[in-house]
């Protein structure tokens, strides 16, 4: 009997595992599933032997357990389908994985900025009219959350109609969570609106006041020094900045993008500004206002 892998995202490796149980005859409401602790050679032993009905099998889930070699030996050797969830393997598991059994994958997005394109593709498999504005919205709102997109796209598919963000934020009833970028970038392009909707939301999810303008300070100095950089060496792509600034390509790709919005004079401007904010938080201004006053001042 085969010891199946089952890789990727886990909402989407589970919908896969149950699929592939049932194509050979298995419910995985019938089956045993093991997690976490569980997983040991102990609480798998008595899984591990065919049923007096039939072949048997077990469902085990690595999130939170700690197998070793010898366990995984154990699992493959057993007379028993034994069908594992294990989202990223480690070398060693994957080698086992290999040798011992099957492996089978399940593609998905594994960055924020990847999840529209996959709402689009599920959203076509499902014959739902959802427009592209609409999973952008569902992509902000629920980012790698992939079982909080499909429960709201199975709501969706009661509607008739087409579906698009206005509709679909109706039903769904969530902002999008601020993004401290987008909120310097609507600032840099003179959009204070914008600007201060997104410093809103992301105050209203929680975010702690002077850590968001700590984060205004970091994004600011990488945008300083993007300035810089284009004034010395011309337009350059977020994979020189990057290594010039020794940090990620996502950050240096936004620091460029509002970097080419503004000049030296400029950009002293804005630092002075912010400067003049971090002093008025710190002597006990209130630091919500403060923040919004700083973000229309950057968007002039």
């Amino acid at each position: 009997m085969p010891l199946i892998a089952f890789t990727g995202p886990r909402f989407l490796a589970e919908e896969t595992l149950r699929a592939a149980l049932a194509a050979r005859g298995m419910n995985v409401r019938d089956l045993p599933w093991l997690a976490g602790e569980e997983v040991t050679a102990q609480e798998l032993g008595p899984h591990l032997s065919p049923g007096l009905f039939g072949d048997g099998g077990v469902i085990v889930d690595l999130a939170g357990a700690k197998p070793d070699k010898a366990l995984l030996e154990l699992l493959a050797a057993a007379p028993v389908t034994v069908a594992v969830l294990d989202e990223t393997p480690a070398a060693t598991r994957a080698k086992v994985y290999e040798a011992r059994g099957e492996v089978i994958p399940t593609p998905g997005p594994v960055r924020p900025g990847d999840v529209t394109g996959w709402v689009v593709a599920r959203a076509k498999a499902m014959k739902l009219p959802l427009g592209r504005d609409a999973a952008v919205y569902l992509a902000e709102v629920f980012g790698l959350d992939l079982a909080g997109i499909a429960g709201e796209l199975t709501k969706l598919d009661l509607l008739d109609g087409p579906l698009d963000r206005e509709r679909v934020a109706g039903v769904v009833g969530r902002e999008p969570p601020g993004d401290s970028f987008a909120m310097l970038g609507a600032a840099t392009a003179g959009r204070p609106g914008e600007a201060v909707t997104q410093l809103r939301r992301l105050l209203a999810a929680g975010e702690d006041p002077f850590r968001l303008l700590g984060a205004v300070v970091w994004q600011y100095s990488l945008v300083a020094r993007c300035v810089a950089l284009s004034a010395q060496e011309g337009r350059v792509n977020e994979a020189v900045a990057a290594q010039r600034l020794g940090v990620k390509p996502y950050p240096a790709k936004k620091a460029l993008e509002v970097a080419r919005k503004l000049n030296e004079p400029k950009i002293r401007a804005h630092l002075g500004r912010i400067l003049d904010a971090d002093l008025a938080m710190k002597r006990g201004l209130d630091p919500a206002v403060t923040l919004e006053r700083l973000i229309v001042q950057l968007s002039l």
